[in-house]
């Protein structure tokens, strides 16, 4: 067991567990630069005090996950413990968050050498640039949840089996199933056209707040969101938080998702403000 500090850089959205109930990934970085994922994270079962932010410093004990075997994964040894002890704001033109996350942690730009290195377990967390965005989409998903998979962590709920506090028991209710998948399109440093579909959690809250503010218009809304992932994302120094699926870690063709988006303004727009 180690007791670690780590910057919290990504969130995914929530996804179904039958054995954890509803969990999100969690993955960000040490102060040496080295990455680290961090699951189950059973988020919306956490206390409001113990809930986190994007960029916060958490301390927390953490053990080798045995049922992952990709080299950054780790469990946490009581969730509860996932306690924030700092944040890591924009202050001074992003000043920190550009040293460890740019200059302290190793910036990639060829997707091969990133494929390569998951095949053979060497990585499967990586801040990455692109070299110029094509576009960015969506297609039409599932609108509900695994019915089958739902009804069994129900099951387990009423039975103490998944949540040991009442009050969870009794509130609990599951998380809207996105009903769209994004992705980027993009090439990299070779010329290489890629496109990686984005599961940041900040991307499907996004779509649910436009679908609201567009009274229940979802084109309306997908644009909206297409407008700040696209438009506004890319006049900045896009990068992208990768990780690989644990079920395709080391055979996929190319195992790689955008688990999170780092827009961060260009050095030179900085100097001008």
């Amino acid at each position: 067991m180690a007791r670690e500090r780590v910057l919290i850089t990504v969130k995914t959205y929530p996804t179904l567990s039958r054995k954890y109930g509803e969990t999100v990934c969690t993955a960000g970085i040490r102060e040496d630069g080295t990455w680290v994922r961090i699951y189950p994270v059973p988020f919306r079962r956490l206390d409001e005090t113990e809930q986190y932010r994007k960029f916060d410093w958490l301390a927390c004990d953490l053990v080798k996950s045995r049922a992952d075997p990709r080299p950054e994964s780790w469990s946490p040894v009581d969730p509860r413990q996932l306690i924030p002890v700092g944040h890591l704001d924009t202050a001074d033109n992003w000043r920190e968050r550009r040293r460890l996350l740019l200059r302290t942690a190793k910036v990639h730009t060829r997707l091969d050498e990133l494929i390569a290195g998951a095949k053979a377990n060497e990585i499967s967390l990586a801040m990455f640039r692109p070299t110029r965005i094509k576009a960015f989409v969506w297609e039409a998903e599932d609108r509900e949840w695994d019915q089958d998979k739902v009804s069994e962590i129900r099951a387990r709920s009423q039975q103490k089996e998944l949540f040991a506090e009442e009050a969870w028991r009794e509130t609990f209710k599951l998380i809207p199933k996105l009903p769209y998948s994004f992705s980027y399109r993009f090439e990299d440093a070779d010329g290489r056209s890629s496109a990686l579909q984005v599961l940041d959690w900040e991307a499907g809250a996004l779509y649910w707040n436009c679908l609201r503010s567009c009274n229940g218009d979802e084109r309306a809304a997908l644009e909206k969101v297409r407008a700040k992932y696209l438009d506004e994302f890319s006049r900045r120094d896009l990068h992208f938080f990768l990780g690989t699926t644990q079920q395709f870690h080391q055979v996929a063709p190319n195992p790689w998702v955008i688990i999170g988006v780092f827009p961060i303004p260009h050095e030179q727009q900085l100097n001008l403000l």
